[in-house]
């Protein structure tokens, strides 16, 4: 049962404060999720930024229909530079994302890490392989073009 990790970097042409209005509010997920995952809060924070303690549960479809039901907690806000979250309930046996965003020339930077384990041992590990970590980079590519296309793209 490995860890896994992936990184993913984009550079915004925003400002630090746009940057964390934009990513600190829960609602705006469903805005960069890929729509066929059909990605739906189900408890009642819209509106509401994120705080520490904060559980955001909702429901998706990240894999031939089959719907997956999430809860994740906050874990760590560091208002602007970052925030942290892991899964309280859902696929994995271990997640934790962290969102990082720092001042850079004409924008900012955002980092995007994601420390993963998946239940069963082995065949988890071969689910990882053939599965998992490319649907990973599937979502975070279609975010990484929805957000170009809502905040803009740094040339």
């Amino acid at each position: 049962m490995s860890q896994h990790t992936k990184t993913w970097v984009q550079n915004i042409p925003i400002t630090l404060d746009e940057a964390w209005a934009f990513f600190s509010m829960p609602d705006n997920l469903s805005k960069i999720t890929p729509p066929e995952m059909m990605f739906r809060i189900t408890n009642g924070i819209g509106g509401q930024p994120i705080q520490e303690g904060m559980i955001i549960t909702y429901t998706l479809y990240p894999f031939m229909m089959i719907p997956v039901n999430w809860a994740t907690e906050i874990t760590r806000v560091s208002k602007p530079e970052s925030f942290d979250d892991r899964q309280l309930q859902g696929p994995y046996e271990k997640w934790r994302h962290r969102h990082l965003f720092r001042e850079i020339t004409g924008g900012v930077e955002m980092t995007d890490i994601v420390e993963y384990r998946l239940p069963m041992g082995a065949f988890g590990e071969l689910i990882e392989s053939l599965i998992v970590g490319r649907r990973l980079d599937e979502v975070f590519g279609y975010r990484r073009r929805r957000i170009g296309e809502i905040l803009g793209r740094m040339e």
